[in-house]
Order: structure tokens, then sequence, then C-alpha cells
């Protein structure tokens, strides 16, 4: 499957208020609230007083895309990062030989595709950014922008490099898991993670609606959709989870966390 034949459905989104239109929250400085609440929300910007970060918003590009759109593709060329502000986002690479391999996932108030940015010589973009919801919102901010801003800013250069260094930590550990760890063992830690990010309490338990084929499941794991089947299976049959669909039901977190920890 080409990814690079998809054609994105987006539609830009006007924030400018029309005549009649409820009038939106502003800052003091007067830009709307939630725009700034936007970026003070990521990890890059959380230490940015409001007023610093109200700068920016004039130059940020608000975009929708519908479920399958891509949002960018594996080979740009362009330097610039996204915010999500609604929806869910699966990164995905592509081989020579047209195989796809899911690399994460990310939701609203995480930033996106940022390596461009911090270095604009590195060459084309690795990795393929994907909607896994209809109305899928971002807002991209351009390599140029965020560095004169920056200029003014030193203090966020510190944040933005404390994120990309827990970015490494993360993409070590992960390496780690896939070197040192069982595939039950890393699918509980798969589930947890998502059960984190994405879970919701019922009476049941904790409701996982993770939205991915088994493939996904399996490659988010780092092992074979039968491999990873097998292992659902057990957890099953052990009484820990449930499975209906795209959603997974954990009963006991435990479990996993003891499994996870073996």
């Amino acid at each position: 499957m080409d990814l690079s034949s998809f054609s994105p459905r987006e539609s830009e989104t006007s924030r400018t208020s029309r005549a009649g239109a409820p009038r939106r929250p502003m800052t003091p400085n007067g830009t709307p609230r939630e725009e700034a609440d936007l970026l003070l929300g990521t990890a890059l910007f959380r230490q940015v007083p409001p007023a610093d970060a109200a700068q920016l918003i004039p130059h940020l590009k608000h975009r929708v895309f519908a479920k399958g759109d891509l949002i960018f593709s594996q080979g740009d060329t362009d330097q610039r990062m996204y915010v999500i502000e609604r929806g869910r986002v699966k990164l995905t690479r592509e081989s020579a030989d047209h195989r796809i391999q899911l690399l994460s996932i990310s939701t609203a108030g995480e930033i996106l595709g940022e390596i461009p940015v911090f270095d604009p010589n590195g060459g084309p973009r690795t990795a393929n950014a994907i909607a896994m919801t209809n109305g899928t919102a971002t807002a991209s901010l351009e390599h140029d922008v965020l560095f004169g801003w920056l200029d003014d800013h030193p203090r966020v250069a510190v944040n933005m490099l404390q994120v990309l260094a827990n970015r490494m930590r993360l993409n070590n550990e992960h390496i780690s898991d896939l070197v040192f760890m069982d595939v039950p063992g890393r699918l509980a830690k798969t589930l947890l993670d998502l059960a984190k990010r994405f879970g919701k309490p019922t009476e049941a338990g904790i409701a996982v609606t993770h939205g991915l084929t088994q493939e996904e499941l399996a490659q988010l794991v780092g092992t074979s959709r039968e491999t990873v089947n097998k292992a659902l299976m057990d957890f099953t049959n052990r009484g820990w989870i449930a499975r209906d669909g795209r959603t997974i039901v954990i009963f006991q977190p435990g479990q996993l966390i003891r499994r996870a920890q073996r």
C-alpha cells in the first residue's frame, strides 16, 4: 500500500471572528484563550508565560483532517512542527517494498513532526502522520517563526532540549524492551501505556478504545499478528482483560504490571 497516493481532505479553519458569532474568551493581550491554552498545554511551552506564548498565535496555521488523511508524508521536505488540537494521529514508516510499520500514536496536546524544525538540514521526513479519527485538527508552526521567537525566549530552548531528551530516553527504553523482554511482557507494557493515555474507568474495568487493527497492535509491540493474538488470548483466559473489537477492557492492571516487570 503506497501512502503517497493519498491526498488529504483537509479544510483551513479561520480564526477570525465573524459578525454575529459568539465572542470567545480572550487573553489580556487580545488573543483567543483556547489558542494560548493549546500551546501552554504542550511540554515544550508549559513553562512559558502566557503573554510570551501569545506572540506565536498569529503564526499558527490550522487544518482539519478526515480519518485516513495524511498530515505529512515520509519524504516531505517542509520544516514545520504540529500541535494536535483534537483527535489522534499515528506515525508510520514505509519500507522500499511498501511494508508499513506503526511507530507511535499521538493525541491532543502533543507535539508532532518536530524533527525537521530542530534539524532543518538533516534530510526529508522519515515517517507518515495519518489522522486516526474524523475531525482531527492540528496547528502548525514554521521553523523560521519558532527560531526567531526563540532568540527572545532562550529559556524555552532548554525546555525543548528536555522534551527531546525524554523522547530519546523512551526510544532507548523501547529498544531495550525489544532486546530483553518477551512478547507477553511487551504486550502487557503496551496495554498499560494505552490505558494510561486513552483508558476510561468503567464498572467492569479500564476500557481502552485504541482504534488499532490487530496487525497495528502487533507492530506497536514489535512482533507478528499471530504472536500478539496468542498473548492476548492468554491474558483473556487468565481473566486479566477482555476484547471487544478495537476496545480492550483491563480487569486486572496489577497482573499486567507484574507481567511487564517479569
